[in-house]
């Protein structure tokens, strides 16, 4: 199974970046959690970031053309505004799921809107580290099931 995560702007700067909020875990401790994940669960990964909106969207292009099982995407601010990247998850009909380490309906109103909500399966939030986890099991599981009623 191809899974690709999607991490948008400012989350490279884990650990650094308001670390009241997010903790001190840097972003290289979120990459080697989901690859350590994704080797116990059988999971082929591969982990993206960007602080550009047109590299997300190429991204998400690119894997329509790799043929990417499914997406794990945390767009950090774009989420709240990008209708670019919305129309991109909705052109590639990759099943793809919403992901955030804090609980954004819980912070400041201008975070509890996400734009590309409904281009997405599932939304996971809230958890830290665990956020991502719990959008691995969902989409894994998801995709199991489409696979089987394929069959």
């Amino acid at each position: 199974m191809n899974i690709l995560i999607i991490n948008g702007p400012n989350l490279n700067f884990l650990g650094i970046r308001e670390p009241n909020i997010y903790n001190s875990s840097t972003y290289d401790d979120l990459k080697a959690y989901l690859n350590q994940y994704a080797t116990k669960n059988n999971i082929n990964l591969e982990i993206f970031q960007s602080n550009y909106e047109g590299a997300i969207i190429d991204e998400l292009q690119k894997a329509y053309f790799e043929k990417v099982d499914g997406i794990v995407i945390n767009p950090g601010a774009f989420t709240h505004y990008s209708y670019a990247i919305l129309d991109a998850i909705k052109s590639i009909n990759i099943p793809t799921i919403e992901v955030h380490l804090t609980n954004i309906n819980e912070r400041e109103d201008f975070r509890k809107v996400s734009v590309i909500r409904d281009a997405c399966l599932n939304t996971f939030m809230g958890k830290h580290f665990e956020s991502y986890k719990d959008a691995l099991d969902y989409l894994t599981k998801y995709l199991n099931e489409v696979k089987i009623n394929e069959k």
